[in-house]
């Protein structure tokens, strides 16, 4: 079941709350960065609130939805808010990788399952006693890293450039890569990094065309991915450039332009719905999400979107088999909320199949990724 838009802003414009029923059973924070420098992935996780169910088995579900400024240090304020003053069963959040993992000590300590719509495995990697409370609800690094060496290989590549953003998501996909890389017989002969909001990386792509690799694999975010992309190419560049599902984002396109055309990116079926085959057995959900947020929202959803909707997907599945064992607004429910979502299994969702581990926090496999490149100003699907 989906729900209408009821969010509303309070007085302070940083609180919002869906209009659900006062007897609402289950509390669900959200943590979405409305505003400041990754809005543009915040906003579309808030919006994707709205295409939550607000009804599971016999409880309604009310949606605690905060705005932490894209800041870190708010995402701290807000998830002690939501736990001491709204005691909820589960987040949903926060939308920046830094900001996720600043919140998940917290969560842990108030043994409170987190579904972090991030694009950083570190949020659950390596499984600790922490981040056992933590469930991401993006593909890990190595299931899209994978689908990048397989296509690099293909295409005959044997050395790499990389620039990853100088944080948490770029740091974990160089370490994610460079291994697999290396696996597959193919050599990294330069790395680089770049922050978020620099407008310049000429310094870097220069250092990367000079090792002469045979492609360039850039580890950025939609429109920060488009940065060194354009860059190398003004410099001159010729070879192929890959990017992560980071760049899966309308964004990166509307930025980058005509310089990014040609660009090879593995990511979420979602970003290509309408050459989605009928063989994926999720076509039928991804679907589903697209024409509910179109509809909504009146446009394609980002992926970032889908994070927020996966999780909401997980609970509907985890909620009643707590439910089972333990009163919601309890600490015996939100541990058995926590072993549900990790009991999760060949669960079909907007970006793939989910099946959770003790040891995968993540659990989508290959499933759910496809290659694509930029064709005419919008994303295609290679078949090769």
């Amino acid at each position: 079941m989906k729900i209408s838009k009821l969010l509303q802003a309070t007085a302070a414009g940083l609180v919002l709350s869906a209009s659900l029923p006062a007897l609402a059973q289950v509390k669900i924070g959200v943590m979405a960065s409305s505003t400041g420098p990754i809005a543009f992935v915040g906003m579309p996780q808030k919006n994707a609130v709205a295409l939550l169910p607000k009804k599971i088995g016999d409880y309604n579900i009310e949606y605690l939805v905060f705005d932490d400024a894209s800041d870190p240090t708010q995402s701290v304020q807000v998830a002690k808010k939501l736990l001491g003053e709204h005691k909820i069963d589960a987040l949903i959040g926060p939308s920046g990788s830094g900001n996720a993992m600043g919140v998940l000590a917290f969560m842990a300590e108030a043994q409170t399952p987190m579904l972090a719509p991030v694009g950083t495995s570190a949020v659950v990697l390596p499984m600790d006693d922490k981040k056992r409370w933590v469930f991401k609800t993006h593909p890990n690094d190595d299931v899209i890293s994978g689908g990048l060496v397989a296509a690099m290989t293909k295409r005959g590549v044997k050395s790499v450039g990389f620039i990853g953003r100088n944080d948490p998501y770029g740091e974990n996909w160089y370490k994610t890569f460079a291994p697999m890389a290396q696996k597959a017989g193919i050599q990294i002969v330069a790395n680089e990094r770049y922050n978020q909001q620099d407008t310049s990386v000429v310094a870097q792509a220069l250092k990367l065309i000079a090792a002469r690799p045979d492609a360039i694999l850039v580890a950025g975010v939609a429109a920060d991915a488009a940065l060194p992309h354009a860059q190398l190419t003004d410099s001159g560049y010729k070879g192929p450039i890959f990017q992560t599902h980071g760049a899966a984002s309308s964004a990166f396109i509307k930025i980058g332009g005509k310089k990014v055309e040609g660009a090879l990116i593995v990511g979420p079926l979602l970003a290509v719905p309408d050459e989605i085959p009928d063989s994926f057995a999720t076509k039928k959900i991804t679907l589903e999400m697209v024409n509910a947020y179109d509809k909504q929202f009146a446009s394609r959803p980002p992926i970032f979107a889908a994070g927020t909707y996966d999780a909401g997907l997980l609970l509907l599945r985890a909620i009643p088999e707590a439910a089972k064992k333990a009163k919601p607004g309890t600490q015996e429910f939100r541990t058995a909320l926590r072993d549900a979502l990790e009991g999760t299994r060949e669960m079909l969702a907007s970006q793939g199949v989910i099946t959770m581990t003790a040891a995968d926090h993540s659990g989508f496999d290959h499933r759910g990724r496809v290659l694509m490149t930029v064709k005419d100003g919008k994303f295609s699907m290679v078949h090769d």
